[in-house]
């Protein structure tokens, strides 16, 4: 699994030295107002575990988002295979921590991340999924050019409405 530098962040492999770190994006209550509940520390460890079984899997996975002029993790983006409404779907997911909003770094990091996915590995679909209430997010992905596909109630996430945003790669 490979870097991806973008003009202001590093997106790299997970570690398991990185659990500390994600841990305080993940168990912070504003950055995760729109997830089920916080992050525990041993949940935090399962993510990281998860990524780093996909990168070997699949050749693609979560990664951490440093700051590339001092490094620190301020975030989480990238792809899983993830059951998204009884279909499995290569999910481009992304968090940053709220003290870093409204600065571009998401949409940043989600766009390298789906240039990534369908220039570099070759899929042909990728999709990421919000809560309707998520503007934030559904600004992202409109951002970096997916379209609204539908809307369903989530069962992962409360069964809250959710969108379901894609980008399919044009031959």
């Amino acid at each position: 699994m490979q870097q991806i530098i973008t003009p202001r962040l590093v997106l790299r492999p997970y570690t398991m030295d990185d659990i500390d770190s994600l841990f305080e994006v993940l168990s912070d209550k504003k950055t995760m107002s729109f997830w089920p509940e916080l992050f525990t520390i041993e949940q935090t460890r399962q993510w990281i575990e998860r990524a780093i079984g996909s990168y070997k899997l699949n050749g693609f996975g979560r990664m951490a988002i440093l700051l590339k002029d001092i490094g620190s993790l301020i975030g989480d983006c990238g792809i899983m295979l993830a059951d998204t409404d009884g279909k499995t779907e290569n999910d481009l997911g992304y968090i940053i921590h709220s003290s870093h909003w409204k600065k571009g770094y998401g949409s940043e990091a989600a766009g390298a991340c789906l240039d990534f996915g369908l220039n570099i590995l070759g899929l042909s679909r990728l999709a990421a999924n919000m809560d309707v209430n998520n503007i934030a997010s559904i600004r992202t992905a409109e951002k970096i050019g997916m379209t609204r596909e539908k809307e369903f109630f989530n069962k992962k996430n409360r069964r809250l409405l959710t969108y379901l945003y894609t980008m399919v790669k044009t031959l």
